[in-house]
């Protein structure tokens, strides 16, 4: 090689710029949507974000039906505000649910809004709407931590495994008119037979609950890895079979619960249990259809509200609500508090989102738009409308 070749001509040295720490002002509106009772920032995370040299304003009754007070907030450095204008009008506006149509009106280009979103609900109107504001936008569930995990995933899905067993016990007893079971075990006592289809989060952090109770449980999936992770988590106290129609139906026919928590295929969850099936359960047996957030996995399934969450079919007792972590608001939202302050605090770190997006790729694929450009295929193509993947725009 010759020395005036490229490889040995004079480079310039790039030095290292210190990153300048950017303080963002912060938007917590009140969740409009029915029975959402979460709130994406307790007060302890306000404290910390104030702490740091951020602003953040909270709209008037925000954390009430999580438990937290406007008092709570504005002791710890928060600013109560009734304007539903001032809030919006902020940097960064963080919220739970996806913001609805009045909500997006109140949007200015180049704000940056986090919140949960479920992609294949949403309608070309909407989507629209939403990119015509400039904004850039994050999906909560997409967001990944350093080592490639859904940390909102996970959280609600603990929590929703949780809950799934508690509402188990509340509709076995007589007074709920329910099979009068204890859930618990009791000696000389035939145990409760548990059916959870799916060994994902929901149907790892279920089993292992009825199984330290003394129920006896059998866990299908499609996936024997999931199982084997789920045995390996459990022990050799659950019985666990991949989806064998055969061994299914008579599982089904023979148990007393039945939790569905099937992950989604393509954005909807496989619906593996007939409306045969479910006919051949004792009376009064109990189906909780967790994954009815994707669409449900047994066909008798109907979206309910908390309002009025239970019914009953061909003589069970069916329990199909979506975002069940709703019901133990205070604790879903300290959950939420966990990745929403932890997130607020890496792009005010890193000197602002550009260099934030920049920097790490894992904060990159919660994105869905930025600047107003759609950056996910699942949201654009359906609709055909232009999208770009992100790598390509920063």
């Amino acid at each position: 090689m010759k020395i005036n070749e490229p490889g040995f001509m004079p480079q310039e040295e790039h030095l290292l710029v210190p990153i300048q720490p950017e303080s963002l002002l912060i938007g917590i509106p009140k969740e409009q949507s029915e029975f959402e009772n979460r709130v994406s920032l307790t007060p302890e995370g306000v404290y910390l974000l104030v702490e740091r040299g951020h602003s953040v304003v909270v709209e008037q009754g925000a954390g009430i039906s999580s438990g937290y007070t406007d008092l709570e907030y504005s002791e710890v450095g928060g600013i109560i505000s009734s304007n539903r204008d001032e809030i919006f009008g902020c940097q960064l506006v963080v919220k739970v649910a996806k913001p609805c149509e009045e909500e997006i009106k109140l949007f200015k280009p180049g704000q940056i809004l986090l919140s949960a979103i479920d992609i294949n609900s949403l309608d070309q109107e909407y989507i629209n709407s939403l990119r015509k504001k400039g904004v850039t936008a994050f999906n909560y569930s997409k967001i990944i931590d350093e080592e490639g995990r859904a940390s909102f995933v996970r959280s609600m899905s603990e929590i929703a495994g949780n809950e799934s067993i508690t509402l188990v016990m509340e509709y076995l007893n007589s007074l709920s008119g329910g099979l009068g079971y204890s859930m618990a075990g009791v000696t000389g006592v035939p145990p409760l037979e548990v059916v959870i289809l799916g060994a994902g989060t929901v149907g790892t952090v279920a089993a292992r609950l009825a199984v330290a109770l003394g129920a006896k449980v059998k866990v299908f999936d499609s996936s024997l890895t999931r199982l084997q992770r789920l045995r390996d988590h459990i022990g050799a106290d659950v019985y666990t079979c991949t989806i064998q129609p055969r061994m299914l139906s008579n599982a089904i026919k023979e148990c007393n619960v039945a939790i569905g928590a099937m992950r989604p295929v393509n954005g909807r969850a496989p619906m593996i249990i007939s409306t045969e099936m479910v006919s051949s359960m004792q009376e009064k047996s109990i189906i909780i259809d967790v994954s009815i957030d994707n669409g449900g996995c047994f066909e008798t399934s109907e979206l309910r509200t908390l309002e009025s969450p239970n019914y009953i079919k061909y003589g069970v007792i069916h329990y199909s609500v979506p975002n069940i972590a709703s019901r133990v608001s205070r604790t879903a939202s300290f959950a939420l508090n966990n990745l929403t302050s932890s997130f607020i605090l890496r792009i005010g770190e890193e000197g602002g989102i550009e260099n934030a997006l920049n920097r790490n790729e894992f904060l990159r694929k919660g994105i869905y738009i930025y600047k107003g450009t759609i950056t996910h295929r699942e949201m654009a193509e359906p609709y055909g409308i232009p999208f770009t993947e992100i790598d390509l725009l920063l």
